[in-house]
Parts: C-alpha cells; sequence; structure tokens
C-alpha cells in the first residue's frame, strides 16, 4: 500500500509510504483525497516524512487535497517534509499558499486554530 489513513477524531493523517510522490502513485494519493472530500473529511495532514522526491504529479495532488479542504471549509496541511521536497514547494513559491508543519504534531496544531 503506497498510503495510509488514520483517523484522529475530527483529523485524518494521510501517510505517504513511498520514497518517490511522482506520476506512478500520484492519482492513488488523489483518489484517496476526492474520497475523504466525499464523506465529509476537510482537515487533512498529508505526512510525506517517508517521501523524499515529488514531482509535479505529486504536487498536483497536493494542490487538490488544499483545494478540497479550503473549499469545505476545512484546512489542509503537510508534515515531515524531507530537505528536497522542501526545495522543490519553496522553488514552486507553494511555501506561501501551503500550511506546512515539521511533525505532525506541529501541523495539527495549525489547522486546529
Amino acid at each position: 500500500m503506497n498510503f495510509s489513513i488514520d483517523p484522529q477524531g475530527h483529523f485524518i493523517i494521510v501517510s505517504t509510504e513511498v520514497e518517490k510522490l511522482d506520476a506512478s502513485n500520484a492519482p492513488e494519493l488523489k483518489a484517496h483525497f476526492l474520497q475523504l472530500n466525499k464523506v465529509g473529511s476537510n482537515y487533512i495532514i498529508l505526512d510525506m516524512s517517508k517521501t523524499k522526491y515529488c514531482d509535479s504529479s505529486g504536487l498536483s495532488a497536493v494542490l487538490i487535497a488544499n483545494r478540497l479542504c479550503k473549499d469545505t471549509n476545512g484546512k489542509f496541511a503537510l508534515s515531515g517534509l524531507q530537505p528536497t521536497v522542501l526545495k522543490l514547494i519553496e522553488i514552486a513559491q507553494l511555501d506561501k499558499v501551503l500550511t506546512i508543519g515539521s511533525t505532525k504534531d506541529v501541523a495539527l496544531d495549525l489547522i486546529a486554530k
């Protein structure tokens, strides 16, 4: 399994279990986000601590999750970003639109506000 989903009360933690988030598995992640949104889960943390590489397909999945949560008055955050993934997000200037926590607990605090 490429992703795990862990309900934490009002919040959902989706964890990547892959080293590379790319075109081979990003559609699966998007499908998880769409399904979560369909059942009304709109407070989501994506824990990427196991992912060392992310391409544009992966970023697209992240942005879809962010939009789905915002469109339904929820919140979305990233946690556990590896340096290479964080650098990509900063280069794309997505660090200005995404909520990023260094750990799951920090991300949880950020979206609980």
